[in-house]
């Protein structure tokens, strides 16, 4: 009989939860079946109170906004809440985690040891073509500007770990316990249209950067 193959990053991270962890938005806490995921803001609420959620379907549940509009990041601080997951096995688990932040326990597992591979921004923008050629435009205070604001706090949950000349990585305080290992393609479009814009309007980025924000949502898909 062939043993069942246990992923060692869910075989670690699965010790790291005592009673409870908050992952972003989730709580996952302990209980007689095994683990129960549920929203942050619903952790004294009674189980009569949310809806129940397969493990399966989790993946509905980080698709889109409490408005019902699609998230495009799945890192934005904007989960719904209302729900609950149960998970009867450290499969169950890890399969639940990755529909909510696809790859977290992955990336947390790299990070253990110091040894995840960190692409910063000039490596990263370095290899893009096309229209997004232009994101290397950006000199690093310019860069800097628009990393931190298209990754605050109040648009990404994950803890930047890649960086640019001058700017220091995400301190863990300030964000979630997942980490950022290289620019998203949401942080590469918002570049690419701070340069455009400030090319258009002749001006420095410092001063168009105020009037805009990173599309974490996209409003093109609605809930049916």
């Amino acid at each position: 009989m062939i043993a069942s193959f246990q992923n060692p990053a869910t075989e670690w991270f699965v010790s790291q939860i005592r009673d409870e962890l908050v992952v972003a938005q989730v709580h996952v806490g302990r209980c007689a079946a095994g683990f129960e995921l549920r929203h942050v803001e619903d952790v004294h609420k009674r189980e009569s109170e949310l809806r129940l959620v397969s493990v399966e379907e989790a993946r509905k549940i980080a698709q889109f906004t409490p408005t019902g509009r699609f998230r495009s990041l799945k890192s934005a601080p904007n989960l719904a809440a209302g729900w609950r997951v149960v998970c009867r096995s450290n499969a169950d688990l890890e399969m639940a985690i990755d529909r909510l932040y696809p790859g977290a326990i992955a990336d947390l597992y790299a990070t253990r040891g110091g040894e995840a591979r960190v692409t910063n921004y000039r490596e990263f923008t370095g290899r893009q073509t096309g229209m997004y050629r232009i994101t290397t435009f950006l000199n690093d205070a310019d860069a800097a500007l628009m990393i931190r604001q298209c990754c605050a706090p109040n648009c990404c949950l994950k803890q930047r770990l890649w960086t640019v000349e001058g700017l220091a990585p995400d301190q863990g305080s300030q964000k979630s316990i997942i980490p950022c290992l290289e620019p998203c393609a949401v942080l590469l479009e918002f570049a690419r249209k701070v340069v455009r814009t400030s090319q258009k309007a002749n001006a420095p980025v410092g001063k168009v950067l105020p009037g805009m924000h990173p599309d974490t949502n996209s409003g093109e898909e609605e809930r049916d």
